[in-house]
């Protein structure tokens, strides 16, 4: 550990514990438990053993406990898909969920996708919530409402202009029930592609599927909307091309349509009154094309925006990551003005809605679904990218110790584990040493993201 510069502007206690882990006997052990998780802001700690025997004789070919580690313990990476818990771990999520995505786009047949999936009729979709009061913005050359050009990065903008008469209760309703506007909408898409069609929504789904991956995406003004690749397949899936008539003018009609069409009652309670959600005019659709072909919207792009997005939550706003019990808790945390209002609206609302748990998903700005979701024969799923990463760096394990293939001809292996939990988190010093690690590791990814075209360019060259 040798990092004087970064060492210098640490707080007493943070610095006396860097001295101290530089110090102690498992340094290098530890410090390589963090390099494995990558740097892992709140790692599990685990306590446990392996033992792998030989099947037939029992001979212990293999053997590992955390006796043996610093402290009795193992550290693994946490897995938290935001960015605010751990930025290691939400790399990981955002490179799983472009893997995702782009192999809904471009096929990728050991993802479940073949490659002919370019020829599908395809759109990326943005569904926005309705106006619940003007906010602050920047309307092209044109100043704001308040009469100022707001710079791109300026505080207020997505702020109410009368934060007195914003609608913040149908806010907040809006997005603890966005996740069914979706549904319905998804419903409605059907139908409104079997009407345009000319067939019965049975003859529709007897000739084609739709298939879609989107994320959600927190406005500067606090509310959700969503980004989603819809997809056009035949009945059996991805694997054979939609009918002559599923083209994406006919996709871009229907999902204008069903947006439209969807509406959720909510009932009055108390002092709230009856109230119909439906999305916002600000509806956009857009072809995708074929990357390289100049398309404007391209299965690069896409894949990339919404990984980007996947990663991020309602902190995006300038509220917390976390719940939040009552409203002085607003006051300790320091969530800014627009924010803590749309909190205390859930907070308040609680006892009006209690089924919609607008208290537990207050931090949260209501929104209580599930940020990234596809439908089940769009590409591949999370689970699936995290068993294959995790069945990669067991077979480089077993390579190392010698091994042989448990799923092979030759399995003759028999492996006892136990593990329990023991504890998360970093002391002081090891914080550093992760957050250091990780800066390392982001340095040297960027490094190879700069040095790439060249290296394509000397190899063609060549």
């Amino acid at each position: 550990m040798n990092d004087s510069a970064t060492m210098a502007g640490l707080d007493p206690a943070t610095f006396a514990d860097v001295l101290r882990l530089a110090g102690s006997p498992g340094f290098d052990r530890i410090e390589e438990q963090i390099k494995r998780t990558g740097g892992c802001s709140d790692p599990i700690h685990l306590q446990g053993s392996v033992v792998v025997r030989d099947a037939r004789t029992r001979h212990v070919l293999h053997s590992y406990s955390t006796d043996t580690e610093p402290g009795g313990r193992l550290r693994v990476a946490c897995g938290n898909r935001r960015a605010s818990r751990c930025p290691s771990c939400a790399w990981t999520y955002a490179g799983d969920t472009y893997h995702l995505i782009r192999a809904g786009l471009v096929g990728d047949p050991a993802k479940g996708t073949p490659d002919t999936i370019r020829d599908h009729p395809r759109v990326f979709a943005t569904l926005t919530a309705p106006s619940f009061g003007p906010v602050h913005n920047r309307p092209g050359n044109r100043p704001c409402r308040c009469g100022t050009h707001h710079q791109e990065d300026a505080p207020e903008l997505g702020t109410p202009l009368d934060r007195d008469t914003y609608d913040y209760a149908s806010a907040v309703l809006w997005n603890n029930h966005a996740s069914d506007l979706w549904r319905y909408f998804t419903i409605y898409l059907r139908r409104e592609i079997a009407r345009r069609a000319g067939l019965t929504q049975k003859a529709a789904r007897e000739q084609s599927r739709i298939a879609f991956g989107k994320v959600a995406e927190y406005q500067k003004r606090g509310a959700v909307h969503f980004h989603a690749v819809i997809r056009f397949d035949s009945p059996d899936g991805p694997d054979s091309p939609p009918p002559a008539w599923a083209t994406i003018d006919l996709l871009t009609d229907s999902i204008h349509a069903a947006a439209a069409r969807v509406a959720v009652d909510v009932d009055p309670a108390g002092d709230q009154p009856a109230r119909t959600l439906r999305w916002g005019t600000q509806l956009d659709v857009q072809p995708i094309g074929a990357f390289g072909n100049g398309e404007e919207i391209t299965e690069q792009a896409v894949a990339s925006y919404v990984a980007k997005y996947a990663t991020k939550a309602a902190e995006t706003t300038g509220t917390v990551d976390r719940r939040i019990g009552n409203k002085e808790a607003l006051v300790l945390l320091d969530v800014p003005g627009h924010p803590a209002r749309l909190i205390a609206a859930c907070l308040d609302l609680h006892a009006l809605y209690p089924d919609r748990k607008l208290r537990d998903w207050a931090h949260m700005l209501g929104f209580r679904g599930h940020f990234s979701t596809k439908s089940r024969r769009y590409s591949t799923t999370l689970g699936a990218l995290r068993q294959t990463r995790a069945d990669y760096r067991a077979a480089q394990q077993r390579e190392a110790l010698g091994l042989p293939d448990p799923d092979g001809t030759e399995a003759t292996t028999l492996t006892l584990a136990h593990w329990t939990y023991a504890g998360h988190g970093h002391t002081l010093g090891e914080s550093w040493l992760a957050a250091n690690i990780r800066r390392d590791i982001q340095h040297n990814r960027e490094t190879v993201r700069e040095d790439l075209p060249h290296l394509l360019t000397d190899e063609r060259e060549c």
